[in-house]
C-alpha cells in the first residue's frame, strides 16, 4: 500500500461519513434555531401588553416606531422561525431570521455589549452563525423545500446537503 494514499483514503471515508450526517445535522440546526425564535415570538404575542411596554422603553429599534417594531419583531420571529424549522424557503427564512437576530442585537446593544452580558451576546452570535450556515448550505435534504421545489434545487450545493 502506498503511504501517500492513506490520507486520501481517510479523507474520502470521512467525507462519506459527513455526507450521511449532512441532512440530519441541517435538520437539527433548523429545529433548534427555529424553535428559539418561534418561542421568543410566541412569548411576545401571549403577553402583548408587556411586549409593547418593552418596545416603548427598553428596546431601541432604529427607524421604526415602537409599536411597528413590536409587530415586525414578533411577526418576523414567528414567520421566519416557522420557515426555518420546516425547511420551507429555507435560505430565505434563514436570511429573514438573520435580519431579526441582527436587529435584536442592534436594538438591545446597550445591554448586550455591557460587562457581564457576554454569554447573552454569544447566544446571538451562535444563532447568527447557525443561520448563516443554513443560508449558505441550504436547509438540507430533510426539508420541505425538497418536496416543494424538487430535489435539484433543494440540494444545491450538492456536496453540502447530500
Amino acid at each position: 500500500m502506498d503511504p501517500k494514499s492513506i490520507p486520501a483514503g481517510l479523507e474520502r471515508t470521512l467525507a462519506q461519513g459527513a455526507a450521511l450526517l449532512a441532512s440530519p445535522f441541517a435538520l437539527a440546526t433548523r429545529l433548534y434555531v427555529g424553535w428559539v425564535f418561534l418561542h421568543s415570538g410566541w412569548l411576545k404575542v401571549t403577553d402583548w401588553g408587556q411586549t409593547l411596554a418593552l418596545f416603548e422603553s427598553e428596546y431601541r429599534v432604529p427607524l421604526l416606531p415602537p409599536h411597528l417594531a413590536a409587530y415586525a419583531g414578533a411577526g418576523g420571529e414567528l414567520l421566519f422561525g416557522a420557515l426555518v424549522a420546516l425547511g420551507l424557503l429555507g435560505r430565505a427564512g434563514a436570511l429573514g431570521l438573520l435580519a431579526v437576530n441582527a436587529m435584536a442585537v442592534i436594538s438591545y446593544r446597550h445591554v448586550l455589549l455591557a460587562d457581564g452580558f457576554e454569554a447573552a451576546l454569544g447566544q446571538h452570535v451562535l444563532w447568527g452563525f447557525m443561520l448563516l450556515t443554513l443560508a449558505v448550505y441550504g436547509p438540507g435534504g430533510w426539508a420541505l423545500d425538497r418536496l416543494v421545489v424538487g430535489r435539484t434545487a433543494a440540494l444545491a450545493p450538492r456536496a453540502a446537503t447530500a
